[in-house]
């Protein structure tokens, strides 16, 4: 029986065509919205699907960043890339206190098997290795996402990255303490 293998991605072992065979589907029926100073969960339907061409967008992104001394570690099954994170080494905050994990995805089969808790888990020891006090998440607003953020520890972020949240007005600004 195939195992997952976890490890650290590189240059070597990413590549745009890495995430071909990616299953990057979710049926979201609910998100969480800011009314105020409150998260409101309203109705809010739609299908997210990735083809190819994200797909590579995605891989494309992660190799560039990882070139440009970013992070990530992959979760192989039978030599296909079914999950990774990746975090962008650039300190902000206050304090310089927070590093922003950017990507972070598990191919739809492989969901609810512990690779994502086993890959946050990675990127929380090399990013504290690194110095950072806290990673930073923009976190996608649906029920499902915030729930598996919630259930790794993540809480709302004390101190909002405006550029950050800027791109992504609906997600929710979320950081985990290392």
């Amino acid at each position: 029986m195939s195992t997952i293998i976890f490890t650290k991605l590189s240059e070597e072992n990413i590549h745009a065509d890495s995430l071909d065979g990616f299953i990057r589907h979710q049926e979201v029926k609910e998100c969480w919205r800011k009314i105020g100073n409150d998260l409101i969960l309203v109705p809010n339907e739609f299908v997210e699907d990735w083809d190819v061409k994200k797909c590579r967008e995605n891989a494309r992104e992660m190799i560039d960043g990882i070139k440009e001394n970013g992070f990530a570690y992959g979760a192989f099954f039978e030599e296909k890339l079914v999950g990774y994170i990746y975090v962008a080494k650039k300190f902000f905050g206050s304090t310089k206190q927070y590093i922003e994990l950017q990507m972070f995805h598990i191919s739809e089969p492989f969901r609810r098997m512990g690779i994502g808790k086993e890959l946050f888990r990675l990127a929380c020891v090399t990013a504290k290795e690194l110095g950072a006090e806290k990673l930073y998440i923009s976190a996608h607003s649906s029920r499902e996402s915030q729930e598996a953020y919630r259930r790794l520890g993540c809480v709302e972020t004390m101190e909002v990255n405006l550029q950050i949240a800027e791109k992504e007005p609906y997600d929710i600004q979320m950081e985990y303490q290392l």
